[in-house]
């Protein structure tokens, strides 16, 4: 019996670092690691004030506040649990990351797992609390989470009704953050409303169970409160909350998340392509989707963006090809609107969005500058910009572009470039179509079928202040137009099976004779 006792206690050691248990930190091995780590962001003195936190947004936490946004103890414990800043540390805290990410998403910070130990996080903890003020653990414990309600149609159809009731307000009809409200948080930094048709950009993760903890216990120092709150004239009960979050789970649209396969297809078609964003014809591709990122290469740098991600479909004939861009945007920006005014920090520009191709396609992997191009090495541009005001009417420019210093605009009539875009609800989707070859291939992309031809994009938020070089963008992925699909490809697989079939039976009829 002594034995056995012996071997439980060894697993259970063994298992409690895994399972991230609480362990005793050391608050001064913690400021060490804080000064070699942390600083940088947080600051010297945890104020949120380092020397990289003017180009962050979000902007890092000010740890001597003692406001925490993403806890699990309840709307009126102000101190989070020990294990809630072990996983935001660690990264463990959030799932449904984009590929090679494993930090809180939608933001700078990143996961330490792999770099630090586990007891290196715990000193961390001990560190940060000094920092916080907080001297024990909190008073009461985590949110419970047995109350669940299963997800199911009709959880998701009562959640529907409380979220257009309580939280379409902010969020939107839809759920894409489009209810047009000017908030800031409780440091002044402007905030906008999720978008909760992007599981992958929630802080923490989509899962119901992180979203009944937001709805229960908000997220402080922001206008997200606790629907769990008996003063509020908005409370929920558990189960109406249990509801809420089954149904905002149900909003995600996987494909908006960026993945590893970034290679876009363009898929051939007989006929017309479409000119409209809502054609049945744009069923017969899929979409591809990409992560978005400040523009920092040249002045004037961008470091504070409001969209973080694009998906394209394309399609293509025996004579012209199209794309369908699709991105979500909390605001139609129109110049001199007030309205648009009234939301936006600033002066307000167009939206507009941009495709970036090569010149002349590359042999091999060797392609152009991806911040537009250079001498050796130029790029076509095609610039969509949304209206210019309320009697304003969409444009479309063609640019070429030899870098950020040589850059020629043209009329798109002269290739036979053309474009238009619906806005809808939080959601902007543009058509842009031209024939696959133009009358000067020393200017113009001259697009082959099987050949890999890169491809990038950028997009501008006119109520950010985006204009110009102050934009987002992608780095180059890879544009392929498939060749169509003929009988061939089922017919050699078949003559191969029977030419092997028929070279066994003559084997067999040669070694029997013997």
């Amino acid at each position: 019996m002594k034995k056995k006792k012996i071997i439980v206690f060894s697993l259970l050691v063994l298992l409690v670092p895994a399972l991230g248990v609480a362990a005793p930190g050391n608050a001064d091995r913690g400021k060490e690691i804080y000064d070699q780590r942390c600083w940088w962001c947080h600051g010297e003195e945890g104020a949120g004030d380092g020397p990289a936190a003017e180009f962050l947004n979000p902007p890092p936490r000010d740890f001597t506040s003692g406001t925490y946004k993403f806890k699990s103890t309840p709307f009126d414990e102000f101190v989070p649990t020990d294990e809630d800043f072990y996983n935001m540390i660690k990264g463990e805290m959030t799932t449904n990351h984009i590929p090679g990410w494993t930090g809180m998403n939608d933001s700078s910070m990143p996961g330490w797992g792999d770099m630090l130990t586990d007891q290196d996080i715990w000193d961390l903890v001990a560190y940060i609390k000094v920092l916080s003020g907080f001297e024990g653990p909190p008073e009461k414990g985590p949110v419970s989470l047995d109350s669940q309600i299963p997800m199911s149609e009709e959880s998701i159809a009562k959640g529907r009704e409380l979220f257009l009731d309580r939280c379409a307000e902010c969020h939107g009809e839809e759920g894409r953050g489009d209810a047009t409200k000017k908030l800031k948080d409780d440091w002044g930094y402007r905030t906008w409303p999720r978008n909760l048709t992007k599981g992958w950009s929630f802080r923490v993760s989509n899962d119901p169970k992180e979203i009944y903890k937001r709805i229960t216990v908000g997220i402080p120092g922001t206008q997200m409160p606790s629907f769990a709150d008996p003063d509020s004239k908005k409370s929920l009960t558990e189960e109406e909350r249990w509801h809420v979050a089954n149904y905002v789970a149900s909003l995600d649209e996987p494909y908006k998340k960026p993945t590893d396969d970034t290679v876009l297809k363009a898929v051939r078609v007989d006929g017309e392509l479409p000119d409209k964003v809502d054609d049945p014809l744009w069923e017969s591709a899929q979409y591809t989707s990409y992560y978005l990122i400040p523009q920092i290469i040249a002045k004037e740098r961008h470091f504070t963006p409001s969209l973080n991600s694009i998906s394209v479909k394309a399609l293509y004939n025996d004579k012209e090809i199209a794309f369908l861009l699709e991105w979500d945007d909390r605001t139609k920006s129109l110049p001199g609107d007030p309205k648009s005014e009234e939301i936006a920090d600033g002066e307000v520009f167009e939206d507009a969005i941009a495709i970036q191709l090569p010149v002349e396609i590359p042999q091999g992997s060797e392609k152009p500058y991806f911040g537009m191009g250079d001498a050796a090495k130029p790029v076509n541009i095609w610039h969509w910009k949304s209206e210019s005001g309320p009697e304003g009417a969409q444009t479309i420019d063609l640019i070429n572009a030899k870098g950020f210093e040589n850059i020629e605009t043209r009329d798109a009539n002269e290739v036979g470039l053309v474009a238009h875009g619906t806005y809808n609800k939080g959601t902007w989707r543009v058509v842009m179509k031209r024939p696959l070859r133009t009358g000067s291939p020393e200017k113009d992309i001259q697009f082959e079928v099987g050949r890999f031809i890169p491809i990038a994009f950028a997009a501008w938020d006119g109520s950010n202040q985006e204009k110009g070089s102050r934009h987002v963008m992608t780095t180059w992925h890879w544009l392929l137009l498939e060749p169509k699909t003929g009988m061939g490809i089922y017919l050699w697989p078949v003559i191969v099976a029977l030419i092997v079939f028929g070279g066994e039976i003559m084997w067999l009829w040669s070694a029997r004779k013997k």
